[in-house]
């Protein structure tokens, strides 16, 4: 009998748009942000290193805060209704941003952290609730979700520079909570395909039946499936080696969020070109969206000859991208530093090529790591404990950005010598999690 194609079902492409349009809020906010923060006409006048510092706090904060979002949407109110309810308080938190006080700074920050416990682990959850468990769609399908992300991602830069031009700073601030209205809608639309009624659970006595009941409660059911390696691994080991993935890639977030702040300071300051650093805010999802399909297309190909790396690999391909993207800043901050003249060290202006050269590796290495994290933990998790574990990705997530602060030393180190160090801080990271490969594949058999 002839296989039968597997198909992304309909609602991934609403989660899709709904995850477009909340990320063009979150990004339209992270794109203003810091540079708001230095502005002493719009903004309060700080200082580069006090502004990194507070980012980096709010930054941690955000990815805290989906380790309570997920529980509560685990145990008690279901994944899409912790979506809609995270949707809500974003448009409270940016609607407050296009406010100038520093007080309403604080609350609209508190808005957002919550906001984002609630909508970033639960919407991640749902992706992998549509899909059988073993199918290999799941990574694919983290894959072009993850597009959507920079498809919002993409355009939040790009009308957050033309408004603020336009009309101020707090106009753009107000756009980004229009983003965040649509993307309610949406949810709520067509709700119908990301969820499924209360199931009916075979009375079989088995904590597999049980668990699946628990994690239906606001899930696509399916039939099923038949059991896997991974099935027969005990629900700690799995969880362990989850922590274990999430320590290590700490350091890469670490790394990688340094975009909203010092590579924006980069832009705003060393590269020779007409825009202001929010802009380069854009230059990251564009790669995205143009490298997506082409690398879901090899790892398909790769899967058809049975060949596809599996996910704790391809994130140690991830961490090697990552630091050799730091690498060719590095090459620039020299070939620019080599050309001052004068006291100042800081004071050299390079071609944007190697702002973008470094993106689109950068981006390369997101995308064997990023996705590939989220795929992990939805394929790895006990299902009654999915939304949790999801939670804890983005608890790493919040140690890395809180090491973003590392980003005061922009100030006081050649530039030269901060990309070196983030670059030489992945590469060995890289080499931490290839050590670590064959532990991790007997803890998790089959992904």
């Amino acid at each position: 009998m002839a296989k039968v194609a597997e198909r992304h079902p309909k609602g991934l492409y609403v989660l899709f748009a709904t995850e477009m349009w909340e990320r063009f809020s979150f990004y339209s906010m992270v794109a203003l942000f810091t540079l708001y923060l230095r502005d002493p006409v719009e903004g309060f006048g700080w200082d580069a290193a006090d502004a990194t510092t507070l980012y980096a706090n709010y930054s941690m904060f955000v990815y805290l805060s989906p380790l309570v979002g997920g529980y509560i949407a685990d145990k008690f109110i279901g994944y899409r209704r912790a979506v809609m309810i995270g949707g809500f308080f974003f448009m409270a938190g940016h609607l407050l941003l296009s406010f100038r006080s520093l007080p309403i700074v604080y609350a609209a920050l508190a808005c957002l952290v919550i906001g984002n416990g609630f909508f970033k682990p639960n919407v991640s959850t749902m992706v992998g609730n549509l899909y059988p468990e073993g199918s290999h769609l799941k990574d694919r399908a983290y894959n072009i979700f993850y597009m959507g992300i920079n498809v919002g991602a993409t355009a939040a830069p790009l009308v957050a520079e033309v408004v603020k031009r336009v009309y101020g700073v707090h106009v753009a601030f107000a756009v980004a909570a229009f983003g965040m209205l649509i993307s309610v809608w949406i949810l709520g639309q067509f709700r119908r395909y990301v969820e499924a009624p209360k199931p009916e659970v075979a009375d079989t006595g088995s904590q597999i039946d049980m668990d699946r009941a628990v994690a239906g409660l606001d899930q696509r059911v399916h039939t099923p499936a038949p059991a896997m390696a991974i099935d027969l691994v005990p629900d700690r080991r799995r969880i362990g080696a989850l922590i274990v993935i999430y320590l290590v890639v700490i350091i890469f977030w670490m790394v990688f969020h340094q975009n909203a702040s010092t590579m924006t300071y980069w832009a705003e300051e060393n590269t020779a070109w007409d825009f202001s650093g929010t802009i380069s805010n854009a230059i990251n999802p564009a790669w995205v969206i143009l490298l997506t399909f082409p690398l879901v297309a090899f790892w398909k190909w790769l899967d058809s000859k049975g060949k596809e790396p599996s996910t704790p690999t391809k994130m140690v391909f991830g961490m090697v991208f990552t630091g050799v993207a730091f690498f060719i800043l590095f090459i620039a901050a020299r070939t620019g530093e080599a050309t001052v003249t004068g006291d100042n060290p800081y004071a050299f202006e390079v071609s944007p090529l190697w702002l973008v050269g470094a993106y689109g590796v950068l981006t390369l290495g997101e995308l064997m790591l990023s996705p590939m994290g989220l795929s992990l933990v939805s394929k790895v998790a006990p299902i009654s404990k999915r939304g949790l574990m999801m939670g804890g990705w983005f608890v790493a997530t919040a140690i890395g950005n809180k090491l973003t602060q590392i980003g005061v030393l922009w100030t006081y180190w050649l530039h030269s010598s901060f990309w070196l160090m983030l670059s030489a801080a992945a590469l060995f990271m890289a080499v931490v999690l290839f050590f670590l490969l064959k532990p991790l594949k007997k803890a998790m058999p089959g992904v």
